[in-house]
């Protein structure tokens, strides 16, 4: 049943809500509150609530402890079952230990199986201490430390160009923070980059956690990306089409020559191997001109004249000889 504060309700979604739907939702509900769009009082702590929330069910670890814990997910040890805690939340109302006190006095510390195996119906509720039972008697290794920050996620848009090149660029956070980010060169769309120390403050003196950076291709007048690999329209005269030709054509990182073979027709793909986004960590991508036959959309008499004296000549016709 979800309670108020739930992160599922945060983000308007049911608990068996996919991936892919949870993605959707977080990104419809972060571009809402975005306190660089929303000027609303309570914009910047609806977003923060909204991050937290997804950074949490975004996490398969994460999510499935917090189905199994609730908002205790974060306090409760790695080793201790959901039947288990069940079991301890329910005797907080109906028992207590019967002697693990005493066993934790007889020379040795208090292991979890003596709370566990001690409650019994002879109890009170005012015998059992959940924060102790989970900080002080499993002692500091587990609870009443430090707590890890939570990692967060945000979106950042590059043009092609800069995916291609990479390198410095500014970005804006929630909250008025304002970082320096080194882009790798051939970033993708939807690669994600790790930013150590970024995230959520830890409680406690815990450690922050990691913010991630997720790129988005901006949308571009003249270039296609899929993956690694470009496409670019290549513009073409009918006779460089008819007769080949090398023809230079501007590329992401400068001018590439392409060689044209004879009789090209429109929609041929000629591929520059190499030369899409770049990859540090294998084969870079692939450039496709992609050709596109022009025609002036003004003859001159000349022109005219060659185009005629062409028509009247040429036995090809292209809806019979494709």
């Amino acid at each position: 049943m979800t309670q108020p504060g739930d992160f599922y309700q945060t983000l308007g979604v049911s608990r068996d809500v996919s991936r892919e739907d949870l993605q959707r939702a977080y990104r419809k509900l972060a571009r809402t509150y975005h306190p660089d769009i929303n000027k609303s009082p309570d914009a910047e702590e609806r977003f923060k609530a909204i991050s937290e929330a997804y950074d949490v069910l975004s996490d398969p670890e994460q999510r499935r402890r917090y189905d199994a814990f609730g908002p205790d997910f974060r306090q409760v040890p790695p080793d201790v079952d959901a039947q288990t805690w069940a079991r301890a939340k329910a005797a907080a109302g109906t028992g207590g230990p019967r002697d693990g006190g005493e066993r934790a006095g007889r020379g040795r510390p208090p292991r979890p199986d003596d709370v566990f195996s001690s409650w019994g119906p002879t109890g009170t509720a005012e015998d059992i201490d959940l924060d102790s039972l989970f900080g002080g008697i499993f002692g500091g290794r587990y609870g009443g430390g430090p707590v890890a920050g939570a990692d967060q996620e945000a979106e950042i848009e590059l043009t092609v160009e800069d995916a291609f090149a990479g390198g410095r660029r500014a970005i804006s956070l929630p909250g008025g923070r304002t970082l320096q980010v080194t882009i790798p060169p051939g970033v993708t769309d939807g690669q994600r980059i790790r930013l150590a120390g970024q995230g959520g403050h830890g409680g406690d003196g815990g450690p922050a956690g990691d913010l991630y950076l997720v790129v988005r291709l901006a949308p571009h007048p003249r270039y296609r990306v899929a993956g690694r690999d470009i496409t670019v329209v290549l513009p073409l005269a009918p006779w460089e089409a008819a007769l080949g030709a090398s023809v230079a054509i501007d590329v992401p990182g400068g001018e590439a020559k392409v060689r044209v073979p004879p009789g090209t027709s429109s929609g041929r793909r000629l591929r520059l191997r190499g030369r899409g986004l770049p990859n540090p960590k294998g084969r870079p991508g692939d450039l496709y001109a992609e050709a596109r036959i022009m025609i002036p959309a003004k003859l001159t008499d000349a022109e005219r004249r060659l185009f005629e004296e062409l028509a009247a000549t040429s036995a090809f016709n292209p809806r019979r000889n494709p």
